[in-house]
């Protein structure tokens, strides 16, 4: 084993690392990055990477943009803080507001903000259940998730989330929270079925549990238009169509979590639009400030708003918010953020580009262990198998994905691995001769991969 460098042991000893093997870490160290410059971070050491998922499927316009910097520096010497409890406010707050109003794809009356993604879908389960008390509803309190969904970490938002390491021995999910099916063509489609039969099948597996568990009961139902962490799922394009044709029928908010798809990811201002949700209701954050200031929003509809007058009235207070709510440095780097993503055409850039990304990544599927590539616009995954004829996956306990993100990495360039579904989701600011050369690792490293599994013998393992 390699001797750990001093920072390395520091970090062993101070840091916890989320979504990381707590043993193993101790055993390998961390890899510590200190600077960073368009798509490309560099380590203590000074080696150079491809940041390939942009940081966390989040820093969309790169490392130090100075008109971010300065955003977030003019308004901290301007106003550096200041809370909206009790009748406050602040310019800033205002104007994202207005903005995040005029581009969302659905009716939105107000916006309420706060610093994460997680943050944002808890909200969205409290105030699913306050809008159905103050209305006089106090029964209406279930929210449908699916299966392989990613909503966060918070006590609520973990039990949206779909994944089983977000639920064991945290005694989640909490009561209320039900999980539908996950609309994973390749893995969870019957023989002989096509896309679009599939995609029925899940529209009706949601209808089937609103009226197993009665209509009158259910609340909300919540989807990320392109499951992220669940491994980049794109859903058959009818899914969402047929999806809205049920929640129609039905008294549910309908909510779409675009905390990653959102602010062109998939060549469209929102994942909404892509693939075809008809959301009343979205939860934002990540690219919204291009990742440069913690920040996070949710729409409220018009209805959900009365109704939050009305228990004002009766309670005295909206009894919700955090210190950081609407910080006016978050909001001043993300007004910045949507001005470049407006006046440097990002989302056209990302739709166009778009084209030379998933035409790389289809390329991909011809290798031998990939079983399937999926993506849309400037986000995608690779799923590795042990049998492409029969779908066949390694043994979880082989961590292929996490051998491959290795060789990835050793390589220069940052992926992600999901289970065996490796994650490619570079900045938004990335050029087609980058975008060549992130494929050009993969492939080595999908070599290298390649070459480890012949060697150790997991395919039959």
């Amino acid at each position: 084993m390699a001797q750990l460098s001093n920072l390395a042991v520091r970090d062993i000893e101070t840091v916890i690392h989320p979504y990381t093997n707590l043993a193993r870490h101790r055993e390998i160290g961390p890899l510590v990055l200190e600077e960073g410059k368009g798509i490309y971070v560099y380590d203590n050491e000074g080696k150079q990477y491809i940041e390939g998922l942009a940081g966390l499927w989040c820093t969309s316009l790169g490392y130090g943009n100075e008109e971010l910097i300065e955003a977030a520096a003019n308004q901290m010497r301007r106003l550096s803080y200041t809370h909206i409890f009790t009748h406050k406010s602040n310019d800033m707050a205002i104007e994202l507001a207005e903005t995040l109003k005029e581009i969302v794809p659905c009716e939105a009356s107000k916006v309420l903000f706060c610093c994460s993604g997680s943050e944002a879908n808890d909200m969205q389960v409290k105030l699913t259940w306050y809008y159905n008390n103050a209305r006089g509803k106090p029964e209406k309190k279930k929210i449908i998730s699916r299966i392989k969904g990613y909503h966060g970490v918070t006590v609520a938002s973990g039990s949206l989330t779909g994944l089983p390491p977000v639920h064991m021995d945290f005694d989640l999910p909490i009561q209320n929270i039900l999980h539908t099916s996950c609309p994973h063509y390749y893995r969870f489609a019957k023989d002989g079925e096509s896309e679009d039969e599939f995609a029925a099948r899940m529209a009706k597996d949601l209808d089937d549990m609103i009226q197993r568990e009665g209509p009158e009961t259910v609340a909300a139902f919540i989807a990320e238009p392109i499951m992220g962490a669940g491994g980049v799922i794109v859903p058959p394009d009818s899914y969402f169509p047929k999806i809205n044709e049920v929640l129609a029928k039905y008294d549910v908010r309908y909510i779409i979590d675009e905390v990653i798809c959102g602010f062109g990811r998939t060549g469209k201002w929102f994942g909404s639009e892509t693939l075809g949700a008809e959301p009343t209701s979205v939860s934002m954050a990540k690219a919204i400030t291009s990742a440069y200031y913690p920040l996070g929003a949710i729409t409220i509809e018009e209805g959900v708003y009365q109704a939050m007058l009305d228990a004002s009235r009766k309670i005295g207070t909206f009894g919700h918010g955090y210190t950081y709510t609407a910080h006016p440095v978050g909001a001043a780097v993300a007004l910045k953020t949507i001005e470049i993503y407006k006046r440097d055409g990002i989302v056209g850039r990302a739709s166009q580009l778009g084209e030379v990304f998933q035409g790389r990544l289809a390329a991909l599927a011809d290798h031998p262990l990939v079983g399937e590539t999926r993506g849309r616009g400037m986000i995608g995954a690779l799923e590795l198998v042990a049998d492409k004829a029969t779908k066949r996956a390694f043994d979880p306990q082989q961590l292929v994905g996490l051998k491959a993100a290795g060789f990835a990495q050793e390589r220069g360039l940052l992926i992600r691995a999901m289970g065996d579904a490796l994650g490619v989701c570079p900045p938004l600011v990335i050029k087609e001769d980058e975008i060549n050369e992130v494929f050009d690792r993969i492939e080595k490293a999908l070599d290298d991969t390649e070459a480890f599994v012949t060697k150790e013998g997991l395919r039959t393992a």
